[in-house]
């Protein structure tokens, strides 16, 4: 069985070609070639945390992702989010590789808003606003450069100072949440904010927001206004009724699954706002551990200078 760490799957994951695997697994998912309960959550409440399983059966492989979120790990100079993918052969249920997770986490995210970015928002878009300044906030900065020329970046953080370093380290501008949301073309919402940060009253008409944050049913970044004006995609149908704080508390209709659109089975919101609510869900996460598993296996079999000799297999 191969096991790869975090650095390891970070050099072998290039956000190009993890693009392409998520297009293809939500597409996969919207068909219905997908199995994939829905996310198992164990709440840690005397540590402020929660610990997740999430399954899947894509294709010729199948796993789970384990993951923490423990939110208060940010006061401690720890990563707030941690996770190990294990990977299965479908055909034998065979274990194949296990690997870190958060960085998977991290990429496949922002991967995913990036098609969402891609087909929801206008292809003159100019300013994009980050509200957060965490890990997801600089993934996506990244990923969005990749699809759209941005003129401007604006920044927000509840803590100014995390807030003024992220800005300076990609040449944006930090201020006030409505000052970075108003007239922005593309909007990123990546807090640990149980309580709206952007108002529907901000958002320009035909902005798009990719909502990335809020995870559970009691957790929202935007109001009701966002929800309410705007066309909702999401992931998974069923797992945004039963996780999204902003659909449930909202009311807010479901227009389309991005697998939906990514496969032309439904036409693109045209002209008006748009919002990615985006929750993460497994088959994102076994499709890119099946990338890294696939460029691992082959760089182990041709031995391609630069890939460090010690990823060889480890039988446990």
């Amino acid at each position: 069985m191969l096991i790869l760490s975090e650095d390891e799957v970070e050099r072998l994951l290039e956000l190009g070609e993890l693009r392409v695997a998520m297009e293809r697994a939500l597409k996969e998912l919207s068909a219905g070639r997908v199995t994939q309960p829905l996310r198992g959550v164990v709440r840690v409440e005397e540590h402020g945390g929660w610990f997740g399983l999430m399954p899947a059966v894509y294709g010729d492989v199948m796993g789970s992702k384990l993951v923490t979120v423990f939110p208060g790990n940010a006061t401690r100079g720890l990563h707030t989010h941690n996770a190990l993918i294990q990977l299965f052969r479908a055909e034998t249920g065979e274990p194949v590789a296990m690997m870190g997770g958060r960085v998977i986490t991290a990429l496949r995210t922002a991967a995913v808003s990036a098609l969402a970015t891609r087909e929801l928002s206008d292809p003159g878009s100019r300013v994009l606003a980050i509200l957060g300044s965490g890990v997801q906030a600089r993934t996506h900065y990244q990923a969005l450069r990749l699809i759209r020329t941005f003129q401007e970046t604006r920044v927000w953080s509840r803590t100014p100072q995390h807030a003024m370093q992220f800005a300076a380290e990609i040449g944006a501008r930090a201020m006030s949440a409505e000052e970075a949301v108003r007239g922005a073309d593309v909007i990123v919402t990546a807090t640990n904010s149980l309580e709206p940060v952007l108002r529907g009253a901000w958002l320009k008409q035909g902005a798009h927001v990719n909502a990335v944050g809020a995870i559970g049913p009691q957790a929202r970044e935007m109001d009701d206004q966002a929800m309410t004006s705007a066309a909702i995609i999401v992931e998974s149908r069923e797992a945004a009724l039963h996780e999204s704080g902003e659909i449930i508390q909202s009311g807010a209709t479901i227009y389309a699954e991005l697998g939906e659109i990514l496969a032309s089975k439904k036409p693109k919101p045209q002209g008006g706002t748009t919002i990615f609510k985006s929750l993460g869900v497994a088959v994102e996460d076994i499709a890119a551990a099946k990338l890294a598993y696939e460029k691992a296996s082959a760089a182990q079999s041709s031995n391609e200078s630069g890939y460090p000799q010690k990823l060889s297999p480890v039988s446990i």
